[in-house]
């Protein structure tokens, strides 16, 4: 079952689409007693990217997270898919408070489980989503798809030079429709994942194209060994063998989805053998 919402962020509407796991979508829905708290999955979607996706990648993500057994939000940032608000307008940290509204709504409902609220962050959406778990403690495991490094390089790598020229001489630029003005390169240049990664205590997955050709693949391997620095939690990754950077074929779809999926259940048995183990 699917749920369409609009939820307030100051002055943004932010449009959302909520997919309830296959066990518990009537009960939810009709006010009942929740079978059991399930984890929960927000999807954090790339640089002018939406809820949908490439291909409807995260469509097919939410329906499928959904059948295995979890609550799944996936929103659009402002000024992107059908959200309110001037993207170029906005910024990283813009993202970062948008996400954590959504966590706001996901933390708040009956049937969720506190201990397994999870951020999949696509590209840009993966920078944002180390960032918010950094902030936000109510984050407890990350998923990273062809995660961004450095959030302003990357980005103005992917534009041109010319257009990040243009918007800081002229104000603004235009970018597939999108106008990106000063601020939204200045706040990208504030943040560097990279340097906040061992910050985040929870399990990190990173999922990574050998063909992705926007952002290296070498990031992921990068990352990897960053998060393996930490005292705390696992990282692991899977490198996907001529995957692009929107996993546009339907194996690499699936391949990228069924990791995901498998590692997020693995994560949830050994949660829960350390739960009856401890107790």
């Amino acid at each position: 079952m699917e749920k369409q919402l609009v939820l307030r962020h100051d002055e943004l509407e932010l449009a959302a689409t909520l997919h309830y796991p296959a066990d518990n979508g009537t009960n939810h829905q009709q006010g009942k007693d929740c079978n059991r708290k399930h984890g929960a999955i927000i999807i954090c979607h790339g640089f002018i990217g939406n809820r949908i996706g490439i291909d409807r990648l995260f469509v097919k993500t939410a329906r499928a997270l959904a059948a295995s057994g979890s609550f799944v939000m996936r929103f659009d940032y402002g000024g992107c898919g059908e959200s309110s608000g001037e993207y170029g307008a906005l910024g990283f940290d813009a993202m970062v408070d948008q996400t954590r509204t959504v966590i706001d709504y996901i933390s708040a409902m009956d049937c969720v489980d506190p201990q397994r609220i999870i951020l999949l962050g696509h590209s840009l959406g993966g920078a944002v989503s180390i960032m918010t778990a950094v902030k936000d403690k109510r984050v407890k495991r990350l998923v990273l798809w062809s995660p961004v490094g450095y959030p302003f390089s990357d980005i103005v790598r992917i534009v041109g030079r010319e257009s990040y020229d243009e918007a800081i001489t002229k104000g603004g630029a235009d970018h597939m429709g999108y106008v990106l003005q000063p601020a939204y390169f200045d706040s990208l240049m504030q943040h560097q994942p990279f340097q906040s990664a061992p910050r985040f205590g929870g399990d990190v997955l990173l999922v990574h194209g050998t063909s992705d050709e926007l952002i290296p693949v070498d990031y992921s391997f990068l990352y990897q060994k960053v998060f393996w620095t930490r005292a705390e939690g696992v990282c692991d990754k899977e490198i996907l063998f001529q995957a692009n950077h929107t996993y546009s074929s339907r194996k690499h779809q699936e391949e990228a989805i069924t990791v995901t999926s498998q590692w997020l259940e693995k994560r949830d048995r050994q949660q829960q053998e350390w739960h009856h183990w401890s107790i």
